[in-house]
């Protein structure tokens, strides 16, 4: 009897559970999205009078207008007049930084100010068409819980792979020098030596970290170091590496100088940020590995404008005046080079929401306006490991779409111009 009753309720429990399914995918919203021209990013071809049908996050039908029927009680959009294209992917984004503080004035915000600071920085990136980010360095495990609440759906942001802290030598780029003595202060992310910087990629992962950020170098906006000195030993990168792969998790290198590029990809990095001084053994390395470049080449012109109203200091600011030209030479090299290239700004360093400024430098300093914008989507959705979901606007993945006025694929600046947001089949800016 005992054992007839249970049978029964599992009975009943299934058909209720399958009743629930039926009743999920009968509620599932249903969009049809005209295209006057769409991006076709693998083949790097325009397509026009396209219909997109989204069926509740994902997409379930692409094809021309005279052969996509569109279902019954299909909510339209008519974006007859605009281009369409997958939403676009910032590989190199700090949503918990503020622009304007820098600095000094940067020792006053907390964790938890730059976490709710964070909420806005995602909403006015996901509002400029940026549909997918990964955040490379965030004090407090900020973009951790940044990340977690977006995907609960707690607050409105975009799709987020994060690294929480960014490893580094004492002293180095990423730790915290602006500190006295007398404070004793080292950031979370510090680790000196093979086994210790083991033990932080462990620590990174247990906390939720998606991607180590490590820094090889010195950098522009730290105090006392110098961009193309090397930090990190290629013995400790070689560490870092073997123990992020090993938990699953891709590396990438912030690395200005050429000794630290070409020891972060000899180490095996999935890729390389910045690369400022990379050379010609470098780019031919690169090349080689398959190590995938991320060159923020916007950013100079907010740090050398706003840099001292930021609160950057001025040795910082001349850094960047040493640097920043240098980097854009060495972007039209690296991609003439063949090095695999995909789209990172530094947001954060600049406004958020600004990101789109950068395709005017791509396309100056070598990249034709569809590289430019394959760099920020298939290409970049490939080193992020989601090329099975986002990236392109194919059949089975996520309805992440925006629009944009005038040809993009001719001229990529216009994507400064966005005005309709789509992610995960829900209109965000129409």
């Amino acid at each position: 009897m005992i054992f007839k009753r249970i049978a029964i309720a599992a009975a009943l429990a299934g058909a209720l559970g399958a009743a629930g399914s039926v009743i999920a995918a009968a509620e599932q919203k249903v969009v049809a999205i005209r295209a006057g021209k769409l991006i076709d990013v693998e083949k790097g071809a325009v397509l026009r009078d396209q219909i997109i049908i989204v069926t509740g996050e994902r997409i379930s039908a692409v094809g021309p207008s005279a052969s996509t029927r569109i279902p019954a009680g299909a909510e339209v959009v008519d974006l007859s007049s605009q281009t369409v294209l997958p939403g676009l992917i910032d590989m190199h984004t700090h949503l918990t930084s503020d622009a304007y503080l820098n600095g000094y004035n940067s020792l006053g915000v907390s964790d938890i100010r730059s976490a709710l600071y964070a909420v806005r920085a995602a909403r006015v990136t996901l509002d400029a068409g940026f549909t997918t980010v990964r955040n490379v360095g965030a004090g407090g495990f900020g973009d951790v819980a940044l990340r977690d609440a977006i995907n609960d759906g707690d607050i409105v942001g975009p799709r987020m792979r994060t690294s929480a802290y960014a490893l580094s030598i004492k002293g180095g780029h990423c730790d915290n020098n602006l500190l006295a003595h007398d404070f004793n202060y080292t950031e979370r992310g510090v680790a000196d030596g093979p086994w210790a910087a083991r033990a932080k990629v462990r620590e990174m992962v247990k906390f939720g970290a998606d991607v180590i950020k490590v820094c090889a170098s010195g950098g522009v906006l730290s105090k006392g170091d110098e961009p193309g000195a090397a930090q990190y030993t290629l013995e400790e990168l070689q560490a870092i590496v073997d123990e992020a792969h090993k938990l699953g998790r891709k590396v990438a290198a912030h690395a200005h100088g050429a000794t630290s590029i070409k020891d972060s990809i000899r180490a095996g990095v999935d890729s390389v940020e910045h690369a400022s001084l990379i050379d010609e053994e470098g780019i031919k390395l690169a090349k080689e590995k398959g190590t995938w470049l991320v060159m923020d080449i916007y950013n100079d012109d907010f740090i050398l404008q706003e840099g001292a109203k930021a609160g950057m200091l001025p040795e910082s600011i001349e850094k960047e005046r040493a640097l920043g030209q240098l980097q854009r030479d060495n972007f039209r090299k690296a991609w003439q080079g063949g090095a695999r290239m995909a789209f990172g700004s530094d947001a954060g360093v600049y406004p958020h929401g600004d990101n789109a400024r950068q395709f005017k430098y791509m396309t100056q300093y070598g990249m034709s306006s569809m590289q430019a914008i394959q760099a920020a989507t298939i290409h970049a959705a490939d080193l992020l490991g989601w090329k099975d979901r986002i990236g392109t606007i194919t059949v089975g993945k996520y309805a992440d779409l925006i629009a944009a006025p005038g040809d993009v694929a001719a001229d990529a600046s216009q994507l400064t111009k966005v005005s309709f947001v789509m992610k995960g089949g829900a209109i965000i800016r129409r």
